[in-house]
This record gives C-alpha cells, structure tokens and sequence, in this order.
C-alpha cells in the first residue's frame, strides 16, 4: 500500500507518496514521470512521515540546508539506484557535472567508466526530487540541461541555494557509506 499526500510549495504544488515508512516518491505536478513508483493500491493519508517532509520542505525553501532527511525508500533498477545514491553526496548549493557523475559512479562501484548519457537517463528518472538532488546536476559548461520538473524550475531550486545561472560544477565530496 502506498500513501500520498502533497505540499504547495514556492515553485509549484507537490505530490510525496511514501510505503508508510519511508518515502518512494517526490514529484511536482506534471513533471515527467510523476508517479512512477506508484506501483500498487494508493491512498491520501496523513503520516508522520509526511510531517517530516513537510518540514525538510519547509526548511529548504526558506533558502536553508535541511539538517535531516526523512528515510527514504529508492525504487528502480540497481543502475539508477547507484546514480541516485550518488546524487544524495551533491552538497546544497553546490553543482556537479553528468561527466562527474557518471565517473563518481563509476570509482564508487569499481568499475569501467560509466556513460554520462545513461547517468543522466537514471538522473531524470529520479523518484524523489528535492530530497534526492537531482537539480544539482548540470552540463560541464554549467548549463541547466534539462530536468523532469523543468528548467525553469531547475533554475529557481539552484538560485535557492545559491547558485548562480552558468556555476561550473564543483568536484564531488569523498564517498562515504551511509
């Protein structure tokens, strides 16, 4: 059984879904692949855990760095899981490359370079946007290449945090273990 619930926040209304537990799901409305791991029965519901996303919402869109991250649930293929495990290194306000990430991946698992082109396949399939930061990545010139919830509002969640139209992107943090 899955939960949902949504959030209005300043770039547009948002839709959480979660096991009961953890959260499966992050998505402005009409982004692409909205839903996508709502795979069985669904209802509104109120969580606790809902409560806990609502206030790492609302801390994140006062500008600030959530302390916390309510527990999530990643749900996709062991490729995508990989790069959106990669994705939760990407420190607020800073950004990274698809070619960074794709060789952050690669270096994490131990093995031959990945592409850039599927790292950012698994990048816009991201279930769980905001939390997971998938806005955080962009083209090595610093160009905003896309997003599922859309570039203009890629454009508004970095100047958010801080990041200036054009930044180039930082090298990631050192791996460590969750």
């Amino acid at each position: 059984m899955f939960y949902t619930a949504s959030y209005d926040s300043p770039a547009g209304r948002i839709t959480m879904a979660g096991d009961g537990e953890r959260l499966t799901g992050l998505w402005f409305e009409g982004q692409r692949h909205f839903g996508s791991t709502l795979t069985g029965p669904c209802t509104a519901g109120s969580l606790p855990l809902f409560d806990d996303v609502r206030r790492w919402l609302d801390i994140y869109f006062s500008g600030r760095e959530p302390d916390f991250l309510p527990p999530l649930r990643l749900l996709g293929t062991p490729f995508r899981i990989a790069v959106w495990e990669q994705l939760l290194r990407i420190p607020f306000g800073r950004v990274v490359s698809y070619r960074q990430l794709a060789d952050a991946l690669a270096a994490a698992h131990a093995m031959p370079a990945a592409a850039p082109r599927a790292v950012g396949g698994a990048v816009g399939r991201n279930p769980i946007a905001l939390l997971v930061p998938c806005h955080r990545v962009v083209g090595s010139d610093g160009s905003l290449t896309g997003y599922a919830g859309g570039v203009e509002t890629k454009a508004r969640l970095l100047a958010l945090e801080g990041v200036a139209a054009g930044t180039l992107p930082d090298p990631l943090p050192p791996f460590r273990n969750r």
